[in-house]
């Protein structure tokens, strides 16, 4: 008599008796499965491109975004320029020195303009500008086309930046008699760059779109320097203030509606 049988014998099928070797008897507890866990609605989605906002899709996927994210200027194609971004380069000086030194340019270039802003300053103002820009230019040719890139390298790209284009703005406002207005106009443009690196830190690419970018604001600031001493006024530098001021509200709400209408 086999075992199931003798069990039956002994026990007999009662209402309530469970047969000990049946699948619900003395086994059960290793028979029985956990019921399966649903995902939750974050893990299920985890990777999902298709409900990833639109322009984040570069940054998530791990593609290098450093040359997306870099000001489009197009004198990175100038042979002078380059011959000169080269040999910097082999001379082993830094990204970060070149840099720093934008800063050296704009505070040389204020200084000069406080004295006569309507003549000689105003010439002064307008070198330091271009000098300026050109450091900015070459620093991240050095860094990314001569390969000389420092762990550091991103907070020297922005920080003398900001620096220099505060320094130029607010000494252009002394200058012009409207200290406020230069004043306005240096915390419009730190907006700017601000929204701007807003929309990199959450996984777009950032945008340089103007219409009072920085190679507006100082290429407008340099046509005021060149023309106020033909005028002997400085009616153009305050009215290019204005104008850089309003500019640049203008392109932080430009900015933040692309950001905004990509991230939806």
């Amino acid at each position: 008599m086999g075992r199931r049988s003798l069990a039956v014998f002994i026990f007999g099928k009662r209402e309530g008796i469970v047969d000990p070797f049946s699948s619900t008897g003395l086994c059960h507890a290793q028979r029985t499965t956990v019921p399966e866990r649903r995902p939750s609605r974050q893990a299920s989605h985890a990777g999902c491109t298709a409900h990833a906002a639109p322009g984040l899709g570069m940054a998530t996927a791990g593609v290098d975004t450093t040359e997306a994210n870099r000001r489009p200027i197009k004198a990175r194609g100038n042979p002078f320029i380059q011959r000169l971004a080269r040999r910097m380069a082999e001379a082993s000086i830094t990204p970060n020195s070149i840099s720093v030194a934008s800063v050296v340019f704009a505070v040389l270039g204020a200084v000069c303009s406080a004295g006569q802003p309507r003549r000689l300053g105003a010439i002064a103002l307008c070198l330091g500008i271009q000098l300026r820009l050109l450091c900015n230019l070459i620093d991240g040719m050095v860094a990314v086309e001569g390969g000389r890139k420092t762990p550091t390298g991103a907070l020297y790209n922005e920080v003398p930046d900001r620096v220099a284009d505060s320094v130029l703005l607010v000494s252009l406002g002394y200058a012009v008699g409207v200290p406020w207005l230069g004043w306005l106009a240096a915390l419009a443009a730190a907006c700017t760059a601000y929204v701007r690196v807003l929309g990199g830190s959450l996984g777009l690419v950032q945008s340089f779109r103007g219409p009072m970018a920085k190679q507006h604001r100082m290429a407008l600031m340099t046509g005021a320097c060149l023309l106020s001493p033909l005028f002997g006024t400085t009616g153009l530098l305050h009215l290019a203030l204005i104008l850089m001021a309003l500019g640049a509200l203008i392109t932080c709400g430009t900015r933040l509606k692309g950001i905004a209408a990509q991230l939806r």
